[in-house]
């Protein structure tokens, strides 16, 4: 379920020190972003940072509670976001700085998926018609 108005309210101000965050609903839960990345997902008024292999260390407290995950075929998918201690939302720095380690992880994930895009090795050559007519080759 997707974050009431008052709890996405609430975390807007709570991590306002961060930048412009907005909040957009997707796959039945709630996309936290900032700077155009998801950083952290709400679902049922509950609160899940990004965690990957460079910011698991910093999470470790959150290691207790169970990933966010959904069910697919039968099997339970875990994700990527671990739920944050609910202490924290009575303590607004560490709130950030958890929120600040997850933008690390929202950023390393989005590096990952950038690819290069490939260089095109040779420029198209002429085509020619079946009248003799030279054409230049069509760009993709």
């Amino acid at each position: 379920m997707v974050a009431s108005d008052s709890f996405a309210d609430f975390l807007r101000e709570q991590l306002a020190p961060l930048g412009r965050v907005a909040m957009r609903r997707m796959f039945g839960k709630t996309g936290v972003f900032c700077d155009g990345l998801m950083f952290a997902m709400v679902t049922d008024d509950t609160l899940y940072f990004r965690v990957d292999d460079h910011n698991r260390e910093a999470f470790r407290e959150a290691e207790s509670f169970s990933p966010l995950s959904y069910e697919k075929n039968g099997e339970t998918i875990d994700l990527s976001f671990w739920r944050a201690p609910e202490r924290l939302f009575d303590q607004p720095e560490e709130l950030v700085s958890w929120a600040h380690e997850a933008m690390g992880a929202a950023h390393r994930v989005a590096a990952k998926r950038k690819r290069p895009v490939p260089k095109r090795k040779s420029e198209p050559r002429e085509a020619i018609s079946k009248s003799g007519k030279r054409r230049p080759a069509a760009r993709r």
